[in-house]
């Protein structure tokens, strides 16, 4: 999963300029940040929020389906480092745990929106369920490919262990959850 980057300022659409603001402000201070220090990030007046994302809510929701863009390619990449199935899906979480030591690491994006919005209907948690289904059908392709007894399971516990690994990531330091979730994975895959 990337953390995300790029430029907010200058030239652009604003609704251009408020999404990668929004990402980057939501994934390192949480989905609690105000709509003032949004605007200010993303050089946008108040009006433009509302007219393109109808308020801070909508923005929460452009932001996790443009995040979940990225971070699907993300693990498809991961997942295409290797020829057969299992190194594939065991290379996955050598690659999660270069993630989650990285020092900018704040833990798993859709775990905290879902924590942080209260409101069962915010139109965010649609797209935090959204992502985790499509993961999940990532994990379910590669153990199909296995020839796993039973992919779907063995896909929901892979997940398992992913989310797990994020969790754990963001409040370890210099611990390695990856590594034993690495380990974990293999006997699962056996």
């Amino acid at each position: 999963m990337p953390t995300p980057s790029g430029s907010r300022r200058g030239p652009g659409r604003p609704s251009r300029r408020c999404r990668p603001a929004g990402q980057e402000l939501f994934y390192s201070h949480g989905a609690s940040v105000g709509v003032d220090a949004l605007l200010k990030e993303a050089n946008v007046a108040r009006r433009s929020l509302y007219e393109h994302f109808g308020g801070k809510d909508g923005l929460i929701e452009a932001v996790i389906r443009r995040a979940a863009e990225q971070d699907i390619a993300w693990y498809e990449e991961a997942l295409a480092g290797a020829d057969e199935p299992r190194a594939r899906l065991l290379g996955l979480f050598d690659r999660l745990d270069d993630l989650v030591s990285d020092a900018d690491f704040r833990g798993c994006r859709y775990f905290a929106t879902d924590l942080a919005l209260t409101d069962p209907e915010h139109p965010a948690h649609a797209e935090t369920r959204s992502f985790r289904r499509r993961l999940r059908a990532l994990l379910a392709r590669e153990v199909t490919a296995l020839g796993h007894d039973d992919p779907d399971r063995a896909a929901e516990q892979l997940h398992l262990l992913i989310e797990g690994t994020l969790v754990m990531g963001s409040t370890r330091g210099d611990q390695h959850p990856a590594r034993a979730a690495r380990d974990l994975a293999e006997t699962l895959l056996a």
